[in-house]
């Protein structure tokens, strides 16, 4: 501001000076003239500079007024953050002071606490030493005698608590998938096959049989010789009997028989020739039914070998299982229980259908099935994890893929459930017979009773033998060496019975 006024000095200063020299040239009249106009000049100049002088006052006075403003709005701040700053340094003595007297008093009850430990082990030290005394034994022979009591105490108790652990377990673990294998059972139905070693071909009348058996007997051996099947032509009435291991020849002979039946002219070289058309349409149907059996499962690329075997399970049975209906079962229960489990379905109905193609080869090598299996499926290039489920669904093998037990449970599903496959009377009891044994071997055992087809076994203990708790005992040792050394259905329910008897009578 000032230097403004300064500015406006020096102006009219030199503006008068020049107005003077002016003055000095010209005359009078113009020299007023100039007067008047430099007069008027520095007035004006005057007014502008006043004015500016004004303006400027004025605008530093605004700018002082709002640094005064900040000022004090910082002084305030500054005298809240003291106010705050001296509340928290207040409360922090506060509790530095509560801390120092819980401190202090922790201190005093730990002195207490080590004063009272002192005191404990001290009277200790003299009830031991009276304990001896009194019992002529010392802490050591004391404590070894404790501790068998509580070995036995423990065994006993441990025993129990594993019998409850182990039925929670089956309760809990188990529901999920008893929900999973009753969900594949209901939504898979199938056929129940029942197939023999021997085929009965029906006829008409019984003047039939003497036309196949031919003059001295050359068409029967002659039909014999070319479907390899033993014909029995008994007296039995308007029946023939097709013997023989084989189901395929055997239904080519009964296919045979029934054309050369029907067309009525019997003889050796019209029996060849119908045998060798029937075989090639019985290796048709085979390749037909594969093929079929694999398209309604939903299975593609398959080898044709493969297919050709898998037609070739529609004649052969296994315990009385037919082994076509079989695969299928297992097929469609592995590509149930493997979506229930998050797997590929496809590749585990693959394996199922696939998992009993040991049974059926063109010839009979000395290998398992499971095995003979596993080596067809590696020489038709099926992958790995398949080939392994095949081979180790019998534990021929070690399970490598989460497919190789799928397989195999349901391969045991499908064989184990009601109606599948017959079971030998001789086998059944001899199963049986083997379950009363095995608890026999036991020493406090009386008798034994296998009870609902084998699914139970009751034991007879003698009251003056065992005790209640050795009786909860013997009841886990026996389920446990069932477990490991037999073979048999579903599960078997052991109920061990301890009773006392008082017998009187009153004359």
């Amino acid at each position: 501001m000032i230097n403004y006024v300064i500015i406006a000095i020096v102006s009219l200063a030199v503006g008068f000076f020049v107005g003077y020299m002016m003055l000095g040239v010209l005359n009078k009249k113009a020299r007023r003239e100039m007067e008047a106009e430099a007069e008027l000049l520095k007035k004006n100049k005057e007014i502008e500079a006043k004015e500016r002088f004004i303006a400027l006052k004025a605008e530093h006075e605004q700018q002082v007024q709002q640094r005064n403003a900040k000022v004090q709005a910082s002084e305030v701040k500054l005298q809240q953050r003291e106010m705050q700053l001296n509340q928290r340094q207040g409360d922090l003595q506060r509790k530095t002071k509560e801390a120092d007297a819980i401190r202090e008093n922790l201190n005093q009850q730990v002195n207490v606490l080590e004063n009272k430990k002192r005191e404990m082990e001290q009277l200790t030290r003299q009830a031991v030493e009276q304990l001896e005394t009194i019992s002529g034994l010392s802490a050591e022979e004391a404590k070894e005698r404790l501790v068998e009591n509580l070995k036995d105490e423990a065994k006993t108790s441990a025993l129990s608590y594993i019998n409850e652990i182990m039925d929670e377990a089956k309760m809990t673990a188990n529901k999920e998938a008893k929900r999973i294998v009753i969900n594949t059972i209901q939504r898979v139905a199938t056929e129940t096959a029942i197939e023999n070693s021997v085929t009965i071909f029906h006829i008409d009348s019984d003047e039939v049989k003497g036309r196949i058996i031919g003059r001295e007997g050359r068409n029967i051996r002659a039909l014999e010789a070319a479907t390899e099947v033993e014909i029995i032509v008994d007296d039995t009435p308007e029946a023939i009997v097709l013997s023989g291991f084989d189901p395929v020849r055997r239904e080519i002979a009964r296919l045979s028989l029934h054309q050369l039946v029907t067309d009525g002219r019997i003889h050796p070289a019209r029996i060849e020739e119908v045998v060798n058309r029937v075989r090639k349409q019985v290796e048709d149907e085979i390749v037909e039914t594969g093929k079929r059996t694999a398209i309604d499962l939903g299975i593609h690329g398959l080898h044709p070998e493969l297919v050709r075997l898998v037609g070739k399970m529609k004649y052969r049975s296994s315990y009385g299982q037919n082994l076509l209906q079989h695969s299928r079962e297992v097929a469609n229960l592995c590509a149930t229980m493997a979506s229930e489990l998050g797997l590929n379905p496809k590749r585990a109905k693959r394996a199922g259908l696939l998992h009993d193609i040991g049974k059926v080869p063109d010839d009979e090598p000395e290998l398992p099935h499971a095995l003979l299996g596993m080596r067809l499926a590696q020489k038709y290039k099926e992958k790995p994890d398949i080939a392994n489920a095949i081979g180790a669904h019998h534990d021929e093998v070690e399970m490598e893929t989460m497919l190789a037990p799928i397989v195999q449970v349901c391969d045991a599903i499908s064989g184990a459930r009601p109606g599948a496959r017959r079971e030998i009377v001789e086998a059944y009891i001899k199963r049986l017979k083997d379950l009363e044994n095995l608890a026999l071997s036991y020493p406090g055992v009386i008798k034994t009773y296998a009870i609902q087809a084998g699914r139970e076994l009751r034991v007879i203990v003698g009251a003056d033998k065992l005790d209640d708790k050795e009786t909860e005992l013997l009841s886990f040792d026996i389920a446990k060496k069932i477990q490991d050394e037999m073979t048999y259905p579903g599960q078997v329910k052991i109920t061990v019975i301890r009773e006392t008897r008082a017998v009187s009578y009153a004359k």
